[in-house]
């Protein structure tokens, strides 16, 4: 993990006494507020736009009242490719794999999640991601291909066993986030949060969504997805952990292919060359 600036240790530092001192005086507030923190990014991925998304046309949605902004390239085509990205991240560091896909003949569709890039909002659940991807679907759709990152990857995976597809339909992962309970589990270890409220934190996640924690996987979902699935991820990946992805690997389903690199890390593996060339071949 990358050494952490100075303002970044004094916010855990904060953050870590704040909770201890919440826990001690109600649990209920203090799992609110760590709710509240592990949702909202605490950075906007806002930089120059890459000159091949100032060709695209311009696209907005409201999903829960929230204006979530886009680009879209090479439209009207037969068939439509939506790049999702990952928590605190934007599309717009996909720019790689425009040109290429468009070079394909596809229609590509790319929106920042709410919260996150030149999106509106605070923050961004897996609900609402999920709910912002079927709805880019029905709107500008259908899409038939995807391409997800991180946490992206866990949203569409969600998306996609509610969106009627077959076969036919492509999704690459990318260091997907495979499991909601490990990204807690990172969370409440991190800010040494009292496992004291780790039940009402639950509480709240079974609140909001209806579903424990455990059912946002995609190891859960996978058995529901019909799609076509090439899945890359890295041994070294120190954000989405390889373990979580190898029990679907292990589950060896027919429609799932899966690249194990070394030494591209989380963020560095959808830059590759060719990861790159792999994912537009296989879309």
């Amino acid at each position: 993990m990358a050494k952490l600036k100075t303002t970044q240790q004094l916010a855990i530092k904060y953050y870590r006494t704040k909770f201890k001192i919440l826990t001690s005086i109600s649990k209920r507030k203090a799992a609110e507020k760590a709710f509240e923190l592990f949702c909202t990014p605490q950075i906007r991925n806002k930089k120059k736009l890459p000159k091949i998304f100032e060709t695209a046309e311009r696209l907005q949605l409201n999903v829960d009242g929230i204006i979530v902004r886009g680009w879209r390239f090479n439209h009207p085509a037969e068939r439509k490719v939506l790049i999702l990205h990952g928590y605190e991240s934007s599309v717009t560091n996909f720019d790689r794999y425009v040109k290429p896909l468009i070079s394909k003949g596809y229609e590509v569709v790319a929106f920042d999640a709410p919260a996150n890039g030149r999106s509106d909002g605070k923050q961004i659940t897996l609900p609402l991601y999920s709910k912002m991807i079927k709805e880019i679907h029905t709107k500008f759709g259908p899409v038939q291909s995807y391409l997800a990152h991180s946490f992206g990857g866990l949203a569409v995976s969600l998306a996609l066993e509610e969106i009627n597809h077959d076969a036919n339909y492509r999704l690459a992962l990318i260091a997907p986030a495979s499991e909601t309970s490990t990204a807690i589990n990172t969370f409440f270890s991190f800010l040494k949060l009292s496992p004291d409220i780790r039940e009402e934190f639950e509480k709240i996640i079974i609140q909001k969504g209806g579903v424990h924690s455990d059912w946002y996987s995609i190891a859960r979902a996978m058995k529901n997805i019909k799609a076509n699935v090439l899945w890359f991820h890295d041994e070294d990946d120190d954000v989405t952990p390889l373990s979580d992805a190898m029990t679907v690997k292990e589950a060896n389903y027919p429609n799932v292919e899966f690249v194990i690199t070394k030494g591209l890390g989380h963020r560095r593996i959808y830059r590759d060359n060719e990861v790159v060339k792999a994912i537009v071949e296989f879309l």
